[in-house]
């Protein structure tokens, strides 16, 4: 999730500002990035138990030891409390924190896969040496896979304070989203409004296969669940009013303006003002646009609060001033960096974007929405037509590989991304989900425990 915007105090004086915002990103090829988020769990090795924040094995400890390495903490005050050390920065980078202390990196937009892997890979190297001397690991999965809700610690970040409060409200699993699940997702540009609609598009209808190919959620509490990615079943009973597959992305004349249209009936959650975090859960976009927010009466809304209200949106794929790929479970090394491969593929190579589209165009919004809600559970074996998900994920991976191929951004040995796609080949060859992997595990040598999966599948 995402801290304060950085953005200006510009007050929003006209609808064309919102929608100037997503315009903004507008880019030319040559300057078309990869930023690359994932999350990722902290386990104490000696109990498994998650980090508290404070304390001498706690995350603040943490996020102050990753300081060695170049990073400039940034702090926040809640409640007139102590400022504390909740986040990092690093150039265009940042480290930050999860509502019950999950470490997420946000990666800085780079040119090609192999930055990507590079970034991962010195940041997970980075964790490593500080929690080694914590005695902390970090394990990659989609959901909690051993504590409960109420064994999960809380950080104190101003705006997961409002939105506790407000989640149990509009949903039933709001708070295990915020403190059980992680994920890997990238953020990808877009040249032109209907270049942004494409891809948009494209990656709607194709993110049941990337929920598929990352499903790696199937334990709660220490036994098994019943789904794949529970983590994308979380999804679906959080908050209709922000998540979904949002089926007017496929209407005529969709564009900015309707996406902002969409935005501006998301409730709000919070205005951050001089420091703080103004209360607004559940109150309209629109009333402040005319002034008459009740917390904060006769104000306007700024670019910041705009920016602000955007992430606080959770569809499938989100729009700011680029185009957010949200379907996949977090995962160990290689699949943080398969997942940028399999978009990059998909949505940077004008005919592999072609081939994309001539893929779904024909998707019904029911079946769209029946990949979508059989995908948790059956992942891809979820039936489609005459076949299953699978099916189209195979289609699709080829598509991404030649897309790939295509783009001959090769690293220093010669080689191209292409071969990042590799473990997504194997699940799909396999049609063994990394879940379902678990599961054979949890039921054979792991004897009916999670606790090894800490061991075996940590960082």
């Amino acid at each position: 999730m995402s801290g304060p915007s950085n953005a200006n105090d510009t007050p929003i004086t006209d609808y064309r500002q919102l929608v100037e915002v997503m315009a903004s990103g507008e880019k030319p090829i040559e300057a078309w990035r990869i930023g690359t988020e994932h999350e990722k769990f902290g386990f104490r090795l000696d109990d498994l138990r998650p980090p508290t924040f404070d304390g001498e094995r706690g995350i603040e400890a943490l996020l102050k030891g990753l300081t060695r390495f170049g990073w400039t903490p940034y702090e926040e005050s809640v409640d007139g409390q102590p400022a504390r050390v909740i986040a990092l920065t690093k150039g265009m980078a940042s480290v930050t924190l999860e509502p019950a202390g999950q470490l997420e990196l946000s990666g800085a937009p780079v040119e090609t896969i192999h930055d990507t892997c590079k970034e991962v890979g010195s940041h997970l190297r980075e964790v490593r040496a500080v929690a080694d001397e914590l005695q902390l690991g970090f394990l990659g999965m989609g959901f909690q896979p051993k504590w409960r809700r109420d064994e999960m610690p809380w950080m104190p970040k101003g705006r997961y304070r409002i939105m506790r409060a407000y989640m149990p409200k509009v949903g039933n699993l709001g708070l295990d989203m915020m403190t059980r699940t992680c994920t890997v997702q990238v953020n990808l540009d877009y040249a032109s409004e209907a270049d942004m609609v494409k891809k948009f598009r494209v990656s709607l209808a194709l993110q049941p296969v990337a929920t598929a190919l990352f499903a790696d959620s199937p334990f709660t509490e220490g036994k098994p669940n019943g789904q794949l990615s529970y983590r994308s079943h979380i999804w679906t009973d959080t908050d209709p009013d922000r998540t979904g597959m949002l089926d007017f992305v496929f209407e005529d004349g969709f564009g900015y303006e309707r996406y902002v249209d969409y935005l501006l009936d998301v409730p709000m959650y919070f205005s951050y003002r001089n420091g703080a975090y103004i209360d607004a859960s559940g109150k309209s976009f629109r009333t402040f646009l005319r002034g008459e927010l009740d917390v904060l009466p006769g104000a306007l809304p700024t670019i910041r609060d705009w920016n602000d209200h955007m992430t606080t949106a959770f569809p499938e794929v989100r729009l700011k001033k680029f185009l957010e790929m949200r379907g996949a479970d977090g995962g160990p090394w290689n699949r943080l960096c398969a997942l940028p491969a399999f978009w990059v593929g998909l949505l940077y190579d004008d005919a592999a974007l072609d081939a994309a589209w001539d893929l779904v165009k024909d998707f019904s919004m029911a079946e769209r929405n029946a990949l979508r809600e059989g995908v948790p559970t059956h992942a891809l074996k979820t039936p489609f037509r005459s076949g299953t998900l699978r099916d189209i994920a195979i289609e699709a991976l080829k598509i991404a590989q030649a897309g790939l191929r295509r783009r001959t951004k090769a690293d220093a040995c010669g080689t191209d991304e292409s071969g990042f796609l590799e473990p997504l080949m194997d699940i799909v060859d396999a049609n063994e989900t990394p879940a379902e992997r678990k599961l054979a595990l949890f039921h054979g040598e792991w004897n009916g425990s999670v606790d090894p999966v800490f061991r075996e599948f940590a960082y």
